[in-house]
């Protein structure tokens, strides 16, 4: 190619134009964006912190999970996203805004091409929601895409061979359960329990117990550190500061896992619940197949110590973990900017 003088053309000016698309994993704890021809660019907690006196945003992102809890009156620290999906559209927007400029260096005048990764029993209202916050942000074009579907792609599955693969992604509002074939999803269901259920559910319970109260950030710190879907080889404990409801001081006391993963089993054992449910719902050549391949987990949620062990035990099939599970869905996305094909096949209205 030539470089066209005078217009200030060059190969390589011509190149940016399209390589500035994005993908976007917009979850409820975490968003992750990936920029074509350089990976994942952002990782951080979907956490936005403003002045409520000027409306300015004073930290999204890791410094606005640093406030959560800390804040002075005038000063908020809010999750926009509720359950997989946008619970406060002004805020999504700021905060996508914020990592999309993150994700170019601030570069003004660039309108991206983004995917979006979305949970699959989403409405149209949801939808709509979703592409407009983008929209707002500056981009070109949007496509959303199911998370389950490219969580599997992230994790490396075959997904458009004509064999059974079932993904499960337990994220931070939502668990995607989902069995694909051919690029398509056979069978998928999202429900609204994951790893943010699992962090009220271990205030609940410190509470209920102790008569002690602990900010959520304290009960994500105790999940990962201790929690577990089926008994440790060897026991944990981890000592745990809050406030005596009784006598209205902070206290510290020491929890074991035994007692987190009776916090948990609630929970856990409805997101085996949803896994069997699809396993009943899968036509039988799709379930032969499945039984040799087995099952793959994916997402933050599936961080959480044992579940695949529960899971394999619970199912009687093999259960791996994807290499990454965090990132899971937003290599997925990513590997669409580099396949527009399979995009139009999977993208969703």
């Amino acid at each position: 190619m030539m470089a066209k003088n005078g217009m200030g053309w060059s190969p390589r000016s011509i190149l940016s134009l399209f390589s500035n698309d994005l993908a976007i994993d917009l979850g409820t704890a975490n968003t992750l964006v990936y920029a074509k021809g350089k990976g994942i660019v952002v990782c951080e907690p979907s956490i936005i912190a403003v002045n409520q006196k000027t409306g300015k945003v004073e930290a999204v992102g890791k410094e606005a999970k640093e406030m959560l809890g800390r804040t002075p009156g005038n000063i908020i620290a809010i999750r926009p996203m509720k359950d997989g999906v946008i619970a406060d559209f002004e805020h999504t927007e700021k905060m996508l805004d914020h990592f999309i400029k993150k994700a170019h260096n601030r570069s003004l005048g660039v309108r991206p091409r983004i995917v979006i990764g979305v949970p699959s029993e989403i409405t149209q209202v949801e939808k709509r929601a979703v592409k407009d916050s983008a929209y707002r942000a500056k981009a070109s074009e949007v496509y959303l895409v199911e998370q389950a579907m490219v969580a599997a792609v992230g994790a490396g599955l075959p997904v458009t061979e004509p064999t059974g693969n079932m993904v499960v992604d337990i994220g931070g509002g939502t668990t995607d359960v989902a069995v694909i074939s051919m690029a398509g999803i056979v069978y998928s269901r999202s429900v609204r329990i994951a790893g943010n259920k699992m962090d009220e559910d271990i205030v609940q319970y410190i509470k209920r117990k102790y008569n002690l109260l602990v900010g959520e950030r304290t009960a994500e710190e105790i999940k990962i550190n201790i929690g577990s879907a089926f008994p440790l080889e060897e026991e944990l404990t981890m000592e745990i500061k809050g406030r005596d409801l009784v006598e209205g001081i902070p206290k510290t006391l020491v929890i074991s896992d035994e007692e987190i993963r009776e916090a948990l089993s609630e929970t856990v054992s409805n997101i085996i619940e949803a896994v069997r449910v699809a396993l009943e719902q899968t036509p039988p050549e799709l379930s032969a197949d499945i039984v040799d391949k087995g099952i793959v987990l994916t997402g933050g949620g599936s961080l959480l110590k044992n579940l695949d062990k529960r899971l394999r035990e619970e199912t009687g099939l093999p259960v791996s973990m994807a290499d990454d599970p965090l990132a899971s869905v937003v290599l997925g996305t990513g590997k669409m900017l580099n396949d527009f094909n399979l995009l139009r096949k999977i993208s969703i209205d």
